[in-house]
């Protein structure tokens, strides 16, 4: 809250559940949305009480981005289009949590099973925006 000037944010995208889902609820400000695309923290499914939700007019939505691709076919490709130039700019900076040396993919293995990486994890000189243009 301290970042916004106790306004909180607008929109929080939470892939991790858990601890971070009550988290994120905390950080947003009135008419906020959190958008729930998954569960990876292994804690379980979090749960809210909706007066929380109606105090500031705040939205929790569902995103299958799984049955939503399979809606529209092409979509996530024209978005990627969008996102990479601004990643590339440095306008979006996607967290790098860890690297690792090709020879120590097993313990960035490990380390992910055992949830000790944050953000994006990869090796030293692989560009993100050069895996991400690679998927179809």
């Amino acid at each position: 809250m301290e970042l916004t000037g106790g306004r909180g944010v607008d929109i929080v995208l939470d892939v991790v559940g858990g601890d971070a889902f009550t988290d994120s609820l905390r950080v947003l400000g009135a008419q906020g949305r959190l958008l729930v695309v998954g569960f990876a923290s292994g804690q379980g499914i979090p749960e809210v009480k909706v007066n929380r939700l109606l105090l500031n007019n705040i939205d929790v939505r569902g995103v299958g981005w799984g049955a939503y691709a399979m809606m529209r076919p092409g979509y996530m490709h024209e978005q990627w289009a969008e996102i990479l130039p601004m990643m590339e700019s440095g306008v979006i900076k996607p967290p790098i949590g860890a690297t690792y040396a090709l020879e120590d993919f097993g313990q960035a293995l490990v380390d992910m099973d055992e949830r000790r990486t944050l953000g994006k994890s990869g090796r030293p000189g692989a560009r993100l925006t050069d895996r991400l243009r690679s998927v179809p």
